[in-house]
């Protein structure tokens, strides 16, 4: 089941369950928890970052491989396109075919726009369908958005927008009602009321979830709801760039048949990027838990168009991705294993932080441990990890209670031979989210530019520094729903003739400053020749 470098620490785990039963771990100071951040997070490492060196951001440090995309040329020449003559029109476009895209497709139809979806690659194809753990709302007496609230500033570092936080815990009891309408099912007690736990840096039980495969459910609901509808739907057609009118309004999108390889024109009154993260990328060499198309599309094309970006000096790594076996490598482990009872232990058998620490510093911790003599664990590949004693569990909550609550994860290690309800798990830290992005107002709209809204992981200001556990879910439908409604209803005028010519300046920036690398949007990654993660 493990391999000789592993089994000898798994014994030593073993043998220490019944002493880290009895005893409980202390949460970090505020200053323990800087200095752990400062100390060990690749967000602090003077080599993970540069600045950028032309567009809104001029200046700012981001991680490498996202200046890289940044500072690219166009994938298509704009002089060789006819703009005028549009190959797909509606008053809503809207790019992206994950929850965020869906939700908004479905509030703008409902506010009586024609809406036309178009998507990178199959509808459901992001990483809302691979988010396990829960969604956050505030639906028990003894919880408020209020309070919800507080959690996620002080998740952030109190470095959020508040105008998107008090939109995000306003909107989240009514968008669990929504999905519970549409007929998403929730784990639920006998009495038909909801299931919650909490999640790392919660003060109250708000997490609700359907096992630990909610993600899945809540975009199985969305597309059946979308079909049921007739929302017409593009499938395999990427966006490569905005297209703007002479006063910087947008009003459509250049995209690509990706069997084909044609360019299509698509007009729109009103465009929502939901376009994702930048999983994919690999900042800084991490294995990633992210869909395949997570290559931060949106960010490269609404920069290009004048948007401004937010917080992309800081990266969500989950502490928690699969470090063996490494089939399953940068695969999440989601954190509800930690929120019903499984801790986090090095190759002594030492539990090292508290569980439930907020996602920076668990990761951090893990980093750090990972770096002391004889703390860490190593695969027979020399995969870093340490341990995450799921059969905890357990021991606490009653046999059988890993395969019911944690199937999905459970079916996933059984297929490699390993039962994690006997046998802890080697993890280490992947790169899950993608903290920054656009910045919008609460409506989602962009600012910067008329027409255009942003929804979903492509949105910046919502979780500030960092991002708690199930507010992903939440903001993709908060965001989305709001970005749909206000998009099929705005008052502003159409734009104009539609042009390029912000892609041929953003080309001549680029050019001016030795830039230029290869073409981007990226779309998909380049694994030819490489290891994932490398």
């Amino acid at each position: 089941m493990y391999p000789d470098e592993l089994r000898e620490s798994a014994l030593r785990v073993a043998a220490s369950r019944d002493r880290r039963l009895k005893e409980k771990h202390a949460r970090l100071t505020p200053e323990e928890k800087d200095a752990l951040l400062r100390g060990f997070h690749p967000d602090f490492r003077e080599d993970t970052q540069r600045p950028v060196t032309v567009g809104p951001n001029s200046g700012d440090r981001m991680p490498h491989e996202l200046v890289d995309l940044l500072e690219a040329r166009s994938r298509i020449d704009p002089a060789a396109l006819a703009l005028d003559r549009a190959d797909l029109e509606a008053d809503v476009l809207i790019i992206g075919g994950g929850g965020a895209g869906a939700a908004a497709a479905l509030t703008a139809q409902e506010a009586g726009a024609r809406v036309l979806l178009v998507t990178k690659l199959r509808l459901g194809d992001a990483n809302t369908m691979m988010a396990q753990g829960g969604i956050q709302a505030a639906t028990s007496a003894v919880d408020s958005p209020a309070t919800h609230y507080l959690d996620v500033m002080g998740g952030g570092g109190y470095t959020n927008d508040p105008a998107l936080v008090r939109a995000l815990v306003r909107d989240a009891p009514a968008v669990v009602a929504w999905l519970e309408e549409l007929g998403c099912m929730f784990s639920k007690r006998p009495d038909g009321t909801l299931m919650a736990i909490h999640g790392g840096g919660t003060s109250r039980k708000r997490m609700h979830f359907a096992r630990d495969y909610t993600g899945a459910e809540i975009m199985r609901t969305l597309r059946d709801e979308l079909l049921n509808r007739d929302v017409p739907v593009v499938e395999f057609c990427p966006a490569l760039e905005l297209l703007l009118d002479d006063q910087g309004r947008c009003g459509g999108a250049v995209l690509q048949n990706f069997e084909t390889g044609a360019f299509l024109v698509a007009h729109a009154r009103t465009v929502i990027l939901a376009t994702g993260g930048f999983g994919r990328l690999h900042v800084s060499g991490f294995p990633t838990s992210n869909h395949y198309g997570a290559t931060a599309d949106g960010l490269v094309m609404a920069y290009r168009a004048g948007a401004e970006l937010c917080f992309l000096d800081a990266t969500q790594f989950h502490p928690t991705g699969v470090a063996y076996p490494e089939q399953m490598l940068g695969q999440l482990v989601t954190e509800k294993v930690r929120g019903v009872g499984a801790q986090l232990v090095n190759a002594e058998g030492q539990q090292f932080v508290f569980p439930l620490e907020t996602r920076d510093a668990v990761s951090a911790a893990i980093i750090r441990e990972c770096g002391l003599p004889g703390k860490g664990v190593a695969t027979p590949t020399g995969q870093k990890g340490v341990w995450l004693d799921s059969p905890m569990i357990e021991l606490i909550h009653g046999p059988g209670t890993v395969r019911r609550e944690l199937p999905a994860m459970f079916r996933q290690y059984e297929r490699f031979g390993i039962d994690m309800s006997v046998n802890p798990i080697v993890v280490y830290p992947t790169l899950h989210y993608q903290n920054g992005g656009i910045r919008v107002d609460a409506s989602g709209s962009c600012p910067r530019i008329p027409g255009l809204y942003v929804a979903g992981e492509a949105v910046g200001g919502i979780h500030g520094r960092n991002r708690l556990m199930g507010n992903s879910l939440l903001d993709i439908l908060v965001f989305g729903r709001r970005a749909g409604h206000e998009a099929a209803t705005s008052r502003l005028p159409a734009a104009g003739r539609l042009t390029l010519e912000h892609v041929r300046r953003h080309n001549r920036g680029v050019g001016k400053a030795g830039r230029g690398h290869p073409p981007a949007p990226l779309l998909l990654p380049d694994y030819v020749g490489k290891q994932p993660g490398a």
